[in-house]
């Protein structure tokens, strides 16, 4: 088309996997440089022995018990597989169209952002793009921790393309959308997190691209911040750009781009008009949260500790399909220790999203500063418990979230669905009409009366 900006065709991206067929014992730098320093001894020793033996054992020989530098450490047996990110991946983008990428964990949508980025060189296929391209895929890279704010202000600028003077131009511009005007000529090191996040995303997002590739923006900051981002992705598209949007919260895409693109393990599983496609990905999570934690491959982290299973109890300790709202609510967390030894600085999260994809409430041990400081290995469950459910009637899906000493460990998003009844929250047999928001909470009303002034 003579409006397109975007042209990708069969494109392909591999990487190479490298798996060890056995772990070797590990061997630190300190052992190598102390038989290093101790062979000589070693080898007097035996010189100056009782004689038995006239012909010393050289340092290098087969028969010691542990290597004796790096390079004498036995190779270990490795295997290699192939691994494609994407493939036969094409699509065409038009000029002012905004585009919503969705999918999966590991469904190939940040490789495919980072090529069109040209952060990475596809394996096959080809892109071609018309226009200048500013991308916000990893937003605060390029900031120094021991800069100012202002002084980062122009360095992640020049890193995103921007010239000196266009950033001179849109400098207080960029520091009112941040917010950070009293904290400007502090260190961003001892900014907050949600200082460091406003920043590094007022910074990238007075780019004047014709291409602006999002990825995950709204994940960040608080409410009032994300409805700013979301304002700032909104006046760049109303201005005529062409903007690739991905996130996990189908609402916001669903509001905010015209058309959708479906990615399943690397490859278009459909595109087309945006809420077609949205209604498809939630029936699929759907189907997908139906599965077993141990057949999730989808999930992230480093395995030191695993969900294996989700229980939800009443409040006698009974296992339930679905849950009453009003309700004593407990969901049982059966974990696996894949090594067998106490864990330390553990923290657990479950949060709980709408029919959407909408994040409305999380349970988390850090939110509540009952962080595990140890969990024993023979820990097998651990229970988070509801005095009384405020959610409506409806379906839900939750996230499953643990790190072990500041380390993800195991990462699973949509990881399952239940289902919330009607009960009697309020003890008046009522309950809010179907779409008036998700939560129920106490609450009383109370008359007031004015008394008239005395006549004097």
């Amino acid at each position: 088309m003579s409006d397109s900006v975007i042209s990708v065709e069969n494109l392909g991206k591999k990487y190479r996997i490298r798996h060890e067929a056995e772990r070797q014992r590990y061997v630190a730098l300190r052992d190598v440089l102390a038989q290093k320093l101790s062979a000589p001894l070693k080898l007097l020793r035996r010189k100056m022995g009782d004689g038995r033996s006239k012909i010393s054992t050289p340092l290098s020989s087969p028969n010691s018990d542990l290597p004796t530098s790096i390079s004498q450490l036995p190779p270990s047996r490795a295997s290699h597989e192939e691994f494609w990110a994407l493939r036969d991946v094409s699509f065409e983008v038009r000029r002012g169209e905004v585009v919503g990428i969705i999918g999966r964990n590991g469904a190939g949508k940040s490789t495919l952002l980072k090529i069109l980025s040209r952060i990475t060189e596809p394996t096959e296929g080809r892109v071609r793009i018309k226009g200048r391209v500013a991308s916000l895929l990893e937003v605060g890279t390029g900031f120094h921790p021991e800069l100012t704010g202002r002084e980062n202000i122009f360095l992640n600028g020049a890193i995103l393309g921007m010239t000196r003077a266009e950033i001179t131009r849109k400098f207080d511009e960029i520091v009112a959308f941040a917010e950070v005007e009293k904290f400007l000529d502090t260190p961003v090191k001892r900014y907050s997190s949600g200082m460091y996040v406003r920043l590094a995303f007022a910074v990238a997002a007075h780019l004047e691209p014709e291409i602006l590739i999002v990825d995950e923006v709204l994940a960040v900051g608080d409410a009032e911040f994300q409805k700013k981002c979301l304002g700032k992705l909104s006046e760049a598209a109303n201005s005529g750009r062409t903007v690739l949007f991905v996130s996990h919260q189908m609402a916001a895409v669903q509001n905010f781009c015209q058309t959708g693109i479906l990615l399943a393990q690397g490859r278009i599983e459909r595109s087309g008009p945006v809420a077609d496609i949205v209604k498809h990905y939630l029936i699929e999570s759907t189907h997908l949260a139906e599965l077993s934690l141990a057949d999730r491959a989808d999930r992230q982290g480093s395995g030191a500790l695993r969900f294996v299973g989700v229980t939800f109890k009443d409040a006698h300790g009974q296992p339930i399909r679905a849950l009453t709202c009003g309700s004593p609510a407990t969901v049982e967390l059966s974990l696996s220790n894949t090594h067998a030894r106490t864990l330390r600085s553990v923290r657990l999260a479950v949060g709980i999203d709408n029919d959407m994809g909408q994040r409305i409430v999380v349970f988390s041990t850090h939110l509540a500063s009952e962080d595990f400081p140890e969990l024993p290995a023979e820990a097998e469950t651990v229970e988070v418990r509801v005095p009384r459910l405020a959610l409506v009637p409806g379906r839900y899906s939750f996230t499953l979230f643990a790190s072990v000493n500041q380390e993800i460990a195991d990462w699973i998003k949509n990881a399952g669905v239940f289902d919330v009844e009607g009960g009697d929250f309020y003890g008046s047999g009522q309950m809010p009409p179907q779409g008036q928001g998700s939560f129920v909470m106490d609450h009383e009303f109370s008359i007031t009366s004015l008394t008239a002034p005395a006549r004097v």
